[in-house]
């Protein structure tokens, strides 16, 4: 157990000082500030690191995770971050980033009992319901997760673009809202192109009269 957990000092020893041989300023320049680009919403699943599979440095992108990046109107955790990258560091584009072979996407679609986590995937067993006649069409469970997966990053661009933050962005400035997919299987990320940069992409109910 010890072991284990010292293993993270000790990585962090390297990484620090690999950094610094390569650039003596390196840790003065971070601690000037952050003006990413980007914000990140992603899944928590720890083999999808934002920095690392899009090949950017430290400093370069806002992250959120949580199970399956899942944008949830009653989430203050991810309101904050979307409020901060959006007012406060200006980001120009927001990016929900999904996998696939999520657990949470698979979990969602049976009826086992995950304890406290049900809460969470409901959220995702809604957008199941909403396009189960093309789901339940797909023959191969597999293409089938696949596919929600899909979905689910699709809906949660459009639950982005509902919010207020997004909207009164749109009113001051450009903001573009993309859904990606990550594969495992070559590392690559699939550009979903559902991406959304104004109100007029939004069914009028869902338009703030700002």
């Amino acid at each position: 157990m010890k072991e284990s957990y010292n293993r993270l000092f000790e990585g962090n020893k390297k990484w620090a000082a690999e950094k610094l041989s390569n650039d003596p300023n390196y840790f003065k320049g971070l601690s000037m500030g952050q003006s990413p680009e980007y914000l990140w919403i992603g899944c928590s699943d720890s083999r999808v690191p934002a920095n690392e599979i899009t090949g950017t440095k430290s400093g370069e992108i806002f992250v959120h995770r949580n199970i399956a990046n899942v944008v949830v109107h009653t989430d203050m955790n991810l309101l904050s971050v979307l409020y901060y990258a959006v007012e406060v560091l200006h980001v120009k584009h927001v990016i929900v980033c999904g996998h696939y072979g999520c657990g949470g996407v698979i979990a969602s679609m049976n009826n086992k009992d995950n304890g406290f986590v049900n809460n969470w995937l409901r959220n995702i067993k809604e957008v199941y319901e909403k396009h189960h006649e093309e789901l339940e069409a797909i023959p191969e469970i597999r293409d089938r997760e696949n596919r929600l997966v899909e979905l689910n990053v699709i809906e949660q661009v459009h639950n982005l673009a509902k919010t207020r933050i997004v909207q009164q962005a749109w009113k001051k400035r450009e903001l573009q809202v993309h859904g990606w997919v990550y594969g495992f299987d070559n590392g690559l990320i699939k550009d979903l192109n559902v991406m959304v940069d104004e109100i007029s992409d939004l069914e009028p109910i869902f338009r703030f009269d700002l």
